[in-house]
């Protein structure tokens, strides 16, 4: 579209967030196969790769990435830490609580040993602002439950949200989720908290 010679952008609406909260050193924001993040935070990290704003045409060797995670591992000030079933359910009822209280609808969500994904309908709250006391929450009850030491932070700094703008992303999106359980070798939960996906804004059904 233009006006008057000038050419007028038109945002794509957004109905959609898929939230990805990482658990503390897992994912850092120079990994060889690319991140979502803008900076890098940790400057111990830098020698190590490059950064790289999404993910990389050509991705790294297992043998490339293990060789970096263990050298990363050494200049972490906190240990990397995997969550165990019993983290893993008290991280999805702090969630749900989360979810209840704030009247968020969540399509999908799978908490995994290092990370948790979530496709949330979009709200009042922005994404930024839903992941944040998601964060909060789940940090309270693995703490409450005396896994890891008071100062451990337990996620990364930073969340990754990526924004879905039509069903067919929607729906692609749930499948994606879904399927994490399966490639993680994890047993497939189904939560409370977790609405399943209706195609909205759509009335017609089309997945």
């Amino acid at each position: 579209m233009s006006f008057r010679g000038e050419r007028i952008y038109i945002p794509q609406m957004v109905i959609g967030y898929h939230i990805i909260l990482t658990g503390y050193g897992h994912w850092l924001a120079n990994d060889p196969r690319g991140s979502y993040s803008r900076a890098l935070f940790s400057p111990e990290l830098a020698p190590l790769a490059e950064m790289h704003f999404g993910r990389r045409r050509i991705q790294p060797s297992r043998e490339q990435l293990r060789a970096f995670y263990v050298e990363a591992q050494k200049r972490l000030r906190h240990p990397v830490l995997w969550w165990a079933a019993a983290e893993q359910q008290a991280l999805a009822g702090a969630f749900g609580e989360v979810i209840t209280a704030e009247g968020l609808t969540c399509y999908a969500c799978a908490v995994l040993s290092n990370h948790v994904h979530f496709l949330m309908r979009k709200h009042r709250l922005k994404a930024e602002e839903m992941s944040e006391p998601l964060k909060e929450a789940a940090l309270s009850a693995v703490r409450d439950m005396k896994s890891f030491s008071p100062g451990h932070p337990v996620f990364s700094g930073r969340s990754c949200h990526i924004y879905k703008s039509d069903t067919r992303a929607m729906w692609a999106c749930v499948d994606y989720i879904e399927s994490n359980f399966a490639k993680h070798r994890l047993p497939r939960e189904r939560y409370g908290f977790v609405t399943p996906y209706d195609n909205w804004p759509d009335r017609k059904k089309s997945h």
